[in-house]
This record gives structure tokens, C-alpha cells and sequence, in this order.
């Protein structure tokens, strides 16, 4: 069997989808979590400078999806064809292209209001629209069973409703499917344990 190791802040944040699968697929694995203090010191031996890693039978792998993708499927999680694996890539990246636009690191508080609004106001609709759409009145966003990129629409969700409180708020099948995750058993087990951080 093999031993996992992963390697993040002690936040929810990028190696939260990854916890998630961890969780639902009852795969024992070490949740190293790293101190802001210290990751100065920590962050020269980290491939690419970047957290999240694991480690799978001491080989390192970095990028959050990379690694989410990995596990999904051993996890079995990635769709039930070739076909339903480029789906839910495809609706995992689009996502992703979403966090990548959110300012995390602007220190101006004002101009990060203004960013958050526009991202919030304009970009957020359209994400939102085709999610919905691709959803629809399915109970997964691919295929006939849960896929990883379920779980990765409540992570997300889970964060932007931190910084948008009505986010999502006139999607109902999009709040549905947040729900329906939430309450698969391993998944709501960990939520209610994790240690419990802002992002």
C-alpha cells in the first residue's frame, strides 16, 4: 500500500480538494500543515518554490491539481470514460481560472474591494451560467456519479462565499449540488473535524 504525504499552509486553500478525496476514498495519508512562521525556512527545499506537494512512496508531486488529479483517480473519480475525464478536466480548470483571478495578495484594501466587485459583478455570472447550464437537473456535474470536479465546486464555493456572501445565491441546482456533496458521509466527516481555518 502506499504511504502519501501532503504538504500545505494550515488553511483549506489549494490542498483542500485533495484532503476532499483523501477523505471520500478512505486513503490514510499524512495532512502536514505548515506554519506561515515557518515556511521561509521550509520553502527552499520545496520543488518549485510552491506548496501544495505530496509525496507518494517518496516521489514529489507539486501543482494542487496535479496532484488532485492523481488521486482522483486512484480514487476513481475522474469520469467513466475518456470522454467524461476531458469533462470534468475541463469544468476542474475552469474553476481554477476563476481563483486565479481573485487578488489574494493585493495589501491595497481599497482597490481590492474594487477588484473583488468587478470579478463578483461581471466574471462571476458567466462562470456561474455555464455551470449551471452543464449541470442542469443532474445530480453530478458529469456522468451518473460523483467526479472530483463536484468536490472541487464545493471547495470553491466553500471560499468564494467568504468574500461574496450572495455568491451563487440565484444558481439553485448549482446550492443543490453543494449540498448533495456535503452530505456524502467521508465528506461530511471531514468537514465537521478539519481543523477549522478562514480559507
Amino acid at each position: 500500500m502506499s504511504t502519501y504525504k501532503l504538504s500545505y499552509f494550515n488553511m483549506r486553500g489549494r490542498a483542500e480538494l485533495a484532503r476532499y478525496i483523501f477523505a471520500y476514498a478512505g486513503i490514510q495519508y499524512e495532512d502536514i500543515r505548515i506554519e506561515w512562521v515557518n515556511w521561509p525556512t521550509i520553502k527552499p527545499s520545496i520543488p518549485f518554490l510552491h506548496l501544495p506537494v505530496m509525496e507518494v512512496d517518496g516521489v514529489i508531486i507539486h501543482q494542487s491539481l496535479a496532484i488532485s488529479r492523481y488521486l482522483a483517480r486512484e480514487a476513481g473519480l475522474v469520469g467513466k470514460s475518456i470522454l467524461e475525464q476531458a469533462q470534468t478536466d475541463a469544468l476542474v480548470d475552469s474553476l481554477n481560472d476563476f481563483t486565479t483571478l481573485i487578488p489574494w495578495n493585493e495589501k491595497d484594501k481599497i482597490l481590492k474591494k474594487k477588484l473583488l466587485d468587478d470579478l463578483f459583478d461581471n466574471e462571476a455570472p458567466v462562470l456561474l451560467q455555464n455551470l449551471e447550464n452543464q449541470l442542469g437537473n443532474k445530480d453530478w456535474f458529469v456522468g451518473d456519479s460523483v467526479t472530483w470536479v463536484d468536490f472541487y465546486w464545493d471547495v470553491c464555493f466553500t471560499t468564494f462565499i467568504t468574500l461574496r456572501q450572495d455568491f451563487a445565491a440565484n444558481y439553485p441546482n448549482l446550492l443543490a449540488l453543494k449540498d448533495r456533496v456535503e452530505a456524502i458521509p467521508q465528506i461530511a466527516e471531514w468537514i465537521k473535524n478539519r481543523p477549522q481555518t478562514v480559507l
